[in-house]
């Protein structure tokens, strides 16, 4: 014969026969689910949200310092943060990890602790002038993980602070050392400057009349001086000609004119005189006087050398000598004004000469020297710059950090998840059963029914004989009975007791409880 397919009252046959092998395994399993779950230590979690604000004055006005990103300065800040001293100190302060305290060292011990601090920058997309998506970071959250929520809330809370206080510690530290550095480069390049312009000094003192920027000056100079001494020459050489042609006069007109001509020609003009004015009439008077100093003269002349000793008296060669000694004066004058013209001009072509050997050392110190002054004037800008951004951070004016959302005290476990390691265990429970109550069926050859025999032997079944349930046998399914239902009972109090500490405490469901059903 054929082996027979087994019908739904044929697994609720099996079910039944074999419900302790299905029921033993699956509690022993969900049992030790539930120890694990409750065993594992419940780890709370507290998290502070800071907010990254922008500065308040447009970056156009005031320009800050601290240049760096975001995400390198929280970076750069968590590292002082998880420092061994830091960490160490609030290990101390709190006396966290007591349980690790004998069992490892202080660096596994801080190095937990750094495990246990998480720093999660929060960013959004966005897009740049080319339209380009890029990650920025606007917040972060800061978190901490610990077995006492109140413990946990107050390291989170004073880690947040650590973070803030940080931050502020930075950015005024790099905006003061930035005024600092600028501060002693501008008073380096203030002395550098110093000592170029008094080389400068030296050097100008040294060629006052040789420098480049009086090179046109000295040229000009140069020329009108030979201009100058072009017109010299010229009038030199007509006062010469008037030398000469003066000379040429002077010789054919003689010194004296005769005195006794002279003489009888001023009589007979004072008898003309006279005939006319008195004796008191200057002309009168003056034309004695003359004959008079004529008489004394030709007095003098007659006992003397002769009349060619005698100063001249001719009024025209007296005139003549007098222009000729005129024009020799100017002669001399202007040969002495030619001889001072030609040295001042030697004077001015030397300095000519030698400025295009002073110029390539004069340039040289001169560009040093205002690119010295450029660098200079930059500094002073750039510090007055950094001055200013020293106040913005200091009045927290700049990039700063906000705190949003502060740590606060956790009310439930972050981890272990319960609820799951319990669901885990119900399933693997419910597959521990089935798997052990199928072992025992598929292993178990007894023969329980008539056409499993007749199926066995190829003989037909004559009679049955009912199963013969005696007084033992009535007590003892009494008994499991009572079992099962203290069981029952152990299971739902189990179950209240976990559902108290795992998923709601039973006052607040009552509570809530109460707000849902009006009574």
């Amino acid at each position: 014969m054929e082996p027979s397919t087994m019908t739904m009252n044929d697994y609720f046959a099996v079910v039944k026969r074999r419900k302790w092998s299905l029921i033993i395994p699956a509690i022993i399993v969900f049992l030790a689910a539930a120890i694990v779950a409750l065993a594992l230590p419940s780890i709370y979690k507290s998290t502070s949200t800071i907010l990254i604000e922008e500065q308040d004055i447009p970056a156009d006005f005031v320009m800050t310092t601290v240049t760096s990103y975001a995400e390198q300065r929280l970076q750069s800040i968590h590292q002082r943060i998880v420092s061994f001293q830091r960490l160490f100190d609030l290990i101390n302060r709190f006396n966290l990890y007591p349980e690790l305290k004998d069992k490892r060292t202080d660096e596994e011990i801080v190095a937990k602790m750094r495990e246990d601090i998480i720093l999660e920058p929060i960013s959004i997309e966005t897009a740049d002038r080319r339209r380009r998506a890029s990650a920025v970071t606007i917040a972060f959250s800061l978190s901490y993980e610990g077995k006492n929520p109140g413990t946990v809330h107050r390291v989170a809370n004073i880690i947040t602070s650590m973070f803030l206080e940080e931050n502020i510690q930075v950015r005024e530290k790099k905006a003061r050392e930035t005024s600092i550095f600028l501060e002693n480069e501008m008073e380096k390049v203030k002395a550098d400057l110093s000592k170029l312009e008094a080389k400068m000094a030296v050097f100008k003192a040294a060629h006052i009349n040789e420098l480049p920027e009086l090179l046109q000056v000295n040229v000009q100079s140069l020329n009108n001086i030979e201009n100058n001494i072009d017109r010299l020459n010229e009038r030199l050489r007509s006062l010469k000609e008037r030398e000469g042609y003066l000379q040429t006069q002077l010789a054919s007109i003689p010194q004296n004119v005769g005195s006794k001509g002279r003489l009888e020609e001023l009589k007979v003009q004072l008898v003309h005189l006279k005939s006319r004015f008195s004796d008191q009439y200057p002309d009168v008077i003056k034309t004695k006087a003359e004959i008079t100093e004529l008489e004394k003269r030709l007095n003098a002349s007659t006992g003397g050398s002769g009349l060619s000793d005698a100063p001249p008296d001719n009024p025209a060669y007296i005139t003549l000598a007098s222009q000729l000694s005129s024009t020799r004066a100017d002669i001399e004058s202007i040969k002495r004004q030619i001889h001072e013209s030609k040295k001042k001009a030697d004077t001015y072509r030397r300095r000519i000469l030698n400025t295009t050997k002073v110029e390539e050392a004069y340039k040289e110190i001169f560009i040093e020297r205002n690119n010295t002054q450029a660098k200079y004037d930059d500094l002073m800008r750039k510090h007055m710059e950094a001055k200013v951004a020293q106040g913005l951070e200091k009045e927290q004016k700049g990039e700063r950090f906000t705190l949003i959302d502060p740590a606060r005290l956790p009310e439930k476990p972050y981890k272990p998840n319960r609820m799951a390691i319990m669901l885990i265990g119900f399933v693997l429970s419910i597959g521990a059963g089935v798997g052990w109550a199928s072992l025992k069926e598929f292993n178990d050859q007894s023969i329980r029914d008539a056409d499993s025999l007749t199926l066995a032997t190829s003989f037909p079944v004559l009679a049955v004989i009912p199963e013969i349930v005696t007084k033992q046998d009535t007590r003892r399914v009494s008994n499991k009975r009572i079992v099962m239902i203290i069981a029952l009972i152990l299971i739902v109090i189990a179950g209240l007791t976990a559902f108290h500490y795992l998923i709601m405490d039973f006052n607040v469901f009552w509570a809530k409880l109460m707000r849902k059903v009006p009574l």
